[in-house]
């Protein structure tokens, strides 16, 4: 059998698309010029990732304006004073904080899944955000009239309305973006706030089916913003028992970037379950240099050395622009790596005879 591949999601937004996006929200346009600017950059992408040979492809997140903050489009119960995460290299981005309930997604990746339908050719992958990473808007003093149990309700019952809507759309394959699952280990090092993320993801995955949860994977990584992460200092080894309880049929990894590679492979060997498969990644988007057919086979060949050929897939370590105002990384920069991905595998198999 032949190694999957996957992207992650993001890729740098156009030139057009991001002066449409800033005279959006400058107000010197209106949405139908944004929307039409957003569509042109879907083509564009969705063209541009079928000719790295990709067998699964996504649409960049183009017309996202960030991975995580996409469900609040148009919502009117938000203040902007929300939590804070900061970053490696002093930067530091902020969630939105929820003023009243009831809560309900403002857009669902399904549309995104349509879209993006218009032009591929191949399988779509669509990436959505954690219920998890949502449960942060919720303020720690609370909203009157509205308890966070009917808030974390409310949330549980969105996250499956938004994952199934990209089901329902022909997503091939859905991917939970779980970046805050590293980070509250720093936040908590005592693992409760972990356990209670891991717990709600659950909670939303139990109303699809074994075979649909298969098709639904979980992404983790320390972050990837303007070239800095947010918690890569954090031992692997203190996420993966409680990551791999969730029940999903695969798990995305940042491993390229990671220092000791190795024991973390002895850290998923003994704690993977026995349906999941694990996408290693195998590129580093803050990176700037692209790495070689070569080198992707060659981490392909180390983690072979701790994990059957037969549960291994290959990834990106994270998305190459995950808030669509992170021009960090060149767009072609962000294709050649995927090239890179796509050829480096094909060696790998060579390697291994699969």
């Amino acid at each position: 059998m032949p190694i999957p591949t996957e992207p992650i999601g993001s890729v740098p937004r156009t030139p057009e698309l991001l002066a449409a996006m800033s005279a959006h929200a400058a107000g010197r346009s209106g949405a139908a010029a944004f929307n039409a600017a957003a569509e042109k950059a879907v083509a564009e992408t969705v063209a541009a990732m079928e000719a790295t040979g990709s067998p699964i492809i996504t649409d960049g997140e183009q017309s996202k304006p960030s991975f995580a903050t996409y469900p609040l489009a148009g919502l009117d119960t938000l203040a902007p004073d929300g939590v804070v995460i900061p970053f490696a290299d002093g930067h530091s981005r902020q969630l939105p904080r929820l003023t009243r309930g009831p809560f309900r997604f403002g857009a669902y990746a399904g549309n995104y899944v349509e879209t993006a339908k218009r032009y591929a050719h191949k399988p779509i992958k669509q990436a959505v955000i954690a219920p998890s990473a949502l449960s942060l808007l919720y303020p720690a003093d609370g909203i009157k009239d509205y308890s966070r149990e009917k808030f974390i309700a409310d949330l549980t019952a969105e996250s499956t309305k938004d994952i199934r809507s990209a089901l329902s759309a022909g997503a091939a394959s859905v991917q939970i973006d779980f970046t805050e699952g590293r980070l509250s280990i720093k936040l908590d090092p005592s693992g409760q706030v972990l356990r209670d993320f891991v717990a709600l993801i659950n909670a939303v995955l139990a109303n699809f089916s074994a075979a649909e949860r298969r098709r639904i994977g979980v992404h983790t990584c320390p972050g990837g913003d303007h070239d800095s992460t947010h918690s890569a200092d954090v031992d692997y080894a203190q996420l993966l028992p409680d990551l791999f309880r969730i029940e999903a049929g695969a798990v995305f990894m940042q491993m390229a970037s990671e220092r000791d590679r190795p024991s973390v492979y002895r850290v998923i060997k003994a704690h993977r379950r026995p349906e999941q498969r694990v996408f290693i990644g195998v590129i580093d988007p803050i990176n700037p240099a692209v790495e070689t057919p070569e080198t992707v086979r060659d981490r392909i060949l180390e983690a072979a050395e701790y994990l059957p050929v037969a549960i291994l897939g290959a990834t990106d370590d994270c998305g190459f622009s995950p808030f669509g105002d992170d021009t960090s990384t060149a767009r072609e920069i962000a294709f050649a790596k995927i090239k890179a991905r796509i050829e480096g595998v094909r060696l790998a198999e060579k390697a291994l005879g699969v």
